[in-house]
This record gives structure tokens, sequence and C-alpha cells, in this order.
């Protein structure tokens, strides 16, 4: 399984999401294989100082605009149980080709209804990769999400009309996600009892059903509004 983590925003939670998901699939003991494919670099950050503190880590490599190219992501990730790519905002030509190697995307968005409405852009971008490869699976991820207050529910009505499945695993506003990272941990192995750690790993759970083709319930739109 290839997951990409995909979105024209920056600051929803991409880099976050896509480290966790892979110390909770390598505590789970899976073959993982981190793609860093911003720029920014920030993955490859994290690996660093994981090796560094001695931390039990994923491999993480750096790809570009080429990775689905014959020779490249496909044929690296045959090594691995699940791979995912942690894509840059704005960067269309890495996104696309991202997509066009990935088996699902997410695409994170923020717990507000202005957030939902920024989305706007990338879901082109996706519908453009989902037009060429039908196999293609794709789903919107809310982050940041403030307790229980009426943003999320916003957030969801907002999304209603994006035409992609909203999951039902939500990631919370947590300090634990932060400082798992400049820990070169996950939240699942920094903070194991903590809530994000739940979430992390109800989300994995959440992505493998969606990729073996699962309709659970609270999955799509109409079941997920009606949940919350």
């Amino acid at each position: 399984m290839i997951v990409a983590l995909t979105g024209q925003k920056g600051g929803v939670g991409k880099s976050t999401t896509a480290v966790c998901l892979a110390v909770a699939a390598l505590e789970r003991n899976q073959r993982v294989l981190l793609v860093d494919a911003d720029p920014q670099g920030t993955t490859r950050t994290w690996g660093d100082v994981a090796s560094e503190r001695g931390q039990a880590a994923p491999t993480v490599v750096a790809m570009g605009a080429t990775m689905h190219r014959p020779g490249q992501l496909r044929d690296v990730a045959q090594g691995y149980d699940v791979a995912f790519i942690d894509c840059p905002p704005r960067h269309g030509d890495v996104q696309r080709a991202a997509l066009m190697v990935a088996d699902v995307a997410i695409l994170p968005c923020g717990p507000s209804a202005a957030d939902a409405w920024a989305l706007a852009s990338a879901l082109e971008v996706v519908n453009e990769a989902r037009a060429l490869r039908e196999d293609l699976k794709a789903c919107i991820l809310i982050t940041r999400k403030q307790g229980r207050t009426a943003l999320g529910k916003a957030a969801r009505t907002a999304l209603l009309s994006s035409g992609l499945p909203v999951l039902t695993t939500e990631l919370g506003h947590r300090v634990a996600y932060q400082e798992a990272l400049a820990a070169g941990q996950g939240v699942t192995t920094y903070a194991p009892r903590d809530a994000g750690a739940r979430e992390i790993f109800n989300l994995l759970d959440e992505l493998e059903r969606l990729f073996h083709g699962e309709k659970t319930s609270g999955l799509f739109l109409a079941q997920a509004a009606a949940a919350g």
C-alpha cells in the first residue's frame, strides 16, 4: 500500500501525520518506507534525529517529481509492506507524480469551514489523477481538531460537497504530536497512552480497510455526517 498525504495548503499536518503513521506501522512489525517529497525536508530531518537518538525508524528516502516513472517509487516500494509519501504544498508537479503512483491519497484538512473551502485546488488535482487512474482511492482527513467544538462539525458540513469520503478518524490539536517529532519518534511511541496514539492507530486501521475496499461504517460522507 502506497499512501500519499497531499494538498495545496501548508500547516495542516501532512508531515506529522506521515511520520506518525509510519512509526505506528513499524510498531506492527510492518516493513515501512517513508518518502520525503517536500523540499523543506521535514521528514528527512526527523529521520536524522531518530537515528541520532537511536530510535527505531522506517526507511526514509527523498523523491520528487519523477517518483512515478519506471524504476522509481513503485520498484523501491516492492521491498516494503507500506509506504507513506509526504507531499509539499503548492508543488503541483510533485503532487501529481505522487498521485500517479499512490494507492490511497489523503487530503488533510483543518477543523474549520474556511479550511474546507481551501481544499478546492487540491481536489482538482486529485480528480485529475482519478480520471486517469480509476483505482486511486482518495479521502479527506480532518486534522488539528480542538476538542468538542462546533468547528469540526462545520468542516464536515462544508466537505459534504467535495465528492470524497471523509474519514471517521479525526486528529486532535495535541502537543504530543509535535513533541514526538522533536524527539525523533511518533506519537504512538512517544506517548502511547495519549489520545493521539489511539487516533493514529485508528487512522492506520481505517486506511487499511479503505485500501482493501471495505465499506466500513462512518467512512462515507453521508454516514460520517450522520455520525457527527
